[in-house]
């Protein structure tokens, strides 16, 4: 019996096809309104501050801070279900947006993850893009 696949995001979804592109470079991007300033993320087609479309793409450090965090210990997922227990956390980036993503390099998940504690992105490849998970710096 062969291993469950991670489920991977559609390169074909409009607001997100450049974003996941740009992971397959490694890099983590967000989009800021050049009209308003405004920080958006997760990747769309307007600014959510000022609803205008005159978004630029910009490269993360990849540094953030966890906001919140849970760990799963139940999965009824197959690919998830030989993860647990895992860590899902809401990541502040140093840019302003805030990411959801695995927390990942963690032995005992609950023990050594805290709120505000630094993260830097780790990338799981995959062949036509990479997954943006975070680990404790």
């Amino acid at each position: 019996m062969s291993e469950p696949e991670r489920p991977l995001p559609k390169l074909t979804e409009r607001d997100t096809a450049e974003f996941w592109a740009r992971t397959k470079q490694r890099k983590l991007s967000y989009q800021k309104c050049a009209d308003c300033g405004g920080v958006v993320f997760y990747p769309r087609r307007h600014c959510t501050h000022c609803l205008g479309n005159n978004l630029e793409w910009h490269t993360a450090s990849g540094k953030g801070t966890v906001y919140t965090f849970s760990v799963i210990r139940q999965s009824y997922h197959p690919f998830f279900r030989t993860q647990v227990p895992y860590a899902v956390g809401w990541i502040d980036l140093d840019e302003g947006p805030r990411i959801l993503s695995n927390v990942v390099g963690l032995t005992e998940r609950s023990a050594e993850l805290e709120i505000g504690q630094v993260v830097m992105v780790e990338w799981e490849p995959h062949e036509e893009l990479s997954i943006p998970l975070f680990k404790p710096v």
